[in-house]
């Protein structure tokens, strides 16, 4: 059973936590790992682009010139796609890009992130993170107490408006709700920030 410190805004150890096996010491599969970081950057494309097709393209209604007689190839319309301005016979046209991922791919590749970020010992937990009004100030020296210099995910147990009105502004961090919490935001950063509550909930939902 992996058992990381607790910190208080200070810096200071205040004591320890014990984390499950099941979600923060499970082996780490790099495959899955790719595979639900594919899927979620699938899910985020817009798959808005689009091209015309020659039934699209403005004007070439008339024939250019008459089929015989020319000397010249024939043809039917100036928007054919062999033309200069014509339409795009395999262009790309809006599509969804999401697919189907099954659950317990999704929940071990989540496991995986975990359990990495409690191996290289880049994991903070935090007897609680609650500030009295929004200050980006408050927030830097926080971290600064942790020790926390590079990117970071902030992770409360419910949206803490305060704390993430003061962390969002800072290059780097990036502040959620535990419910909210993902495998591409948890790759992304090197430093997982997370409190306590946060970590009953993230257990309590990945152990089911």
């Amino acid at each position: 059973m992996p058992t990381v410190a607790v910190y208080n805004i200070n810096g200071d150890q205040v004591g320890e936590i014990h984390l499950r096996d099941d979600v923060f010491g499970v082996p780490v599969h790099m495959s899955v790992l790719h595979d639900v970081v594919v899927w979620q950057l699938a899910g985020r494309r817009l798959g808005t682009h689009d091209t015309k097709t020659r039934g699209e393209v403005r004007g070439g209604g008339r024939k250019p010139w008459r089929q015989k007689g020319t000397g010249r190839a024939r043809h039917g319309s100036i928007r054919s796609p062999i033309w200069r301005k014509g339409g795009i016979v395999f262009g790309p046209h809006p599509r969804d890009y999401s697919y189907r991922l099954p659950r317990k791919v999704r929940r071990l590749a989540m496991k995986s992130a975990l359990s990495a970020k409690v191996q290289d010992g880049k994991i903070v937990v935090l007897e609680d993170l609650k500030l009295e009004k929004p200050r980006t100030k408050d927030m830097v020296r926080i971290l600064g107490n942790l020790k926390v210099n590079d990117k970071a995910l902030v992770v409360t147990a419910g949206r803490e408006e305060n704390v993430f009105k003061s962390a969002r502004n800072i290059p780097g961090i990036k502040p959620m709700a535990a419910d909210g919490l993902n495998v591409y935001d948890l790759l992304a950063h090197n430093t997982l920030v997370i409190t306590k509550d946060a970590v009953a909930r993230v257990q309590e939902v990945l152990a089911q």
